[in-house]
């Protein structure tokens, strides 16, 4: 079997995702796309017409993020017809598993050239979201708001999933709390020393006009105390309706879990952020890369894929990174680097807690409490940030993963080279 690398890898800077507020807002989706596209296309002087496929994740896939981004943008960005496109959805982790499919497809010998990535303006998808709930139409959600699946496995909002893993792990208000200052506080000093710099492409405007070269989100003022003050955000949530049968958010985990006691924990300084942002890399066969003379930066080791609980929905990183350190040979004391998207603070503290990992060796440089988490992005980004933390480091092995709507995890181990 074929060996995949990584070449490069290329990020926005995230924006405020909110319209009006976020420098990106006023961007299309496809034009973010086309940015990271067209980037590494330049910095690595690839001739797009050996591009033998461009994967792309988008979550949200109506309006102006639906129509194929993965070919669409390609085109934008100047790309050769001849290079494919196609767009994928696995809600949060799509990005990630953009990438993990590219890698499969050159490590079984089809394909030579991919770039693999993702986009999301959440701006945009909650102020579309609205304008369809507003003219009596509906995005459909989880489920497709099928009652004989939720019937099967209720499905509930997230942060009220999340609220509910803490009940049920013994997770406090204090422990997420800490959490969340501590991704601010490695964010921020992250962004000091530049570690970003090397990854992070600016924005441009049509007429050349730059339009963001820097992070909106973080807030590195943010202390424990300061987090304290907050109010839960998904109390009111969890007793709202959320089925025609009257049943509350709340009333569809204790349907399942009924003994779970669920105390509204999290709020906007434990949660992700919502942000706007794109990110993309580029896989190479070993072959390929050598005959145009391409630097591979990391090898891809292994990947793999794995359901979970649809109600708690959040709960499979865990079992995802299992299940990729035994297909990988490895433990997790080999691993150097751990990214696992801070959804919500509950879902890394869990991580670190049922793994025993090392608070050292996971979100060294913040996550997206701090940074922003454009859904159908992030997996790439973290997958990007973990690369560039291997090199800063001189460390050897990174495990990246993620939970995703649906409970849902992908996950990958890549090796700096």
């Amino acid at each position: 079997m074929a060996d995949a690398f990584i070449i490069d890898a290329v990020r926005t800077p995230r924006s405020i995702g909110k319209v009006g507020k976020g420098a990106l807002s006023r961007m299309l989706p496809q034009h973010l796309a086309a940015t990271v596209m067209k980037a590494i296309k330049d910095r690595n002087n690839i001739d797009t017409a050996d591009v033998d496929d461009v994967i792309w994740g988008v979550s949200a896939q109506f309006g102006a993020q639906a129509g194929d981004m993965g070919r669409m943008a390609a085109l934008d960005a100047g790309y050769d017809p001849k290079a494919s496109g196609v767009t994928l959805d696995r809600f949060c982790g799509s990005g990630l598993t953009a990438v993990n499919m590219a890698a499969a497809q050159i490590k079984a010998g089809f394909e030579d050239l991919v770039v693999a990535g993702g986009t999301e303006m959440l701006s945009y998808v909650n102020s579309y979201g609205a304008e369809l709930r507003a003219s009596g139409l509906s995005k459909g959600g989880l489920g497709s708001n099928n009652p004989r699946l939720q019937a099967k496995y209720p499905q509930t909002n997230q942060g009220v999933a999340a609220d509910a893993i803490a009940a049920i792990a013994g997770i406090t208000r204090e422990d997420i709390d800490k959490l969340g200052a501590e991704s601010q506080r490695r964010a921020a000093v992250a962004l000091k020393e530049g570690r970003f710099a090397q990854s992070t492409v600016p924005v441009y405007d049509e007429d050349g006009s730059l339009v963001l070269d820097h992070e909106e989100f973080p807030r590195p003022n943010t202390t424990i105390e300061s987090l304290s003050q907050l109010k839960p955000a998904f109390e009111a949530i969890a007793d709202m309706q959320a089925d025609a049968e009257g049943n509350s958010f709340k009333d569809l985990i204790n349907k399942v879990y009924p003994d779970v006691d669920v105390k509204a924990l999290h709020h906007a300084g434990t949660s992700s952020g919502v942000v706007d942002g794109a990110a993309a890399l580029l896989l190479a066969s070993g072959e390929y890369a050598d005959a145009r003379g391409l630097k591979k930066r990391a090898r891809v080791v292994a990947t793999a894929n794995m359901g979970g609980d649809p109600t708690l929905m959040l709960d499979a990183p865990v079992p995802a990174a299992k299940k990729v350190l035994k297909r990988a040979g490895l433990t997790k004391d080999d691993i150097d680097v751990w990214e696992v998207n801070e959804a919500f603070a509950v879902v890394v503290e869990k991580f670190i807690r049922e793994l025993d990992i090392d608070r050292e060796k996971i979100n060294i440089n913040g996550g997206a409490i701090a940074l922003g988490h454009p859904i159908g992005a992030s997996g790439a980004v973290l997958i990007g940030t973990a690369l560039d933390e291997l090199e800063r480091s001189g460390g050897r092995y990174a495990l990246i993963t993620m939970c995703a709507a649906g409970g849902m995890a992908p996950a990958i181990i890549i090796e700096r080279v």
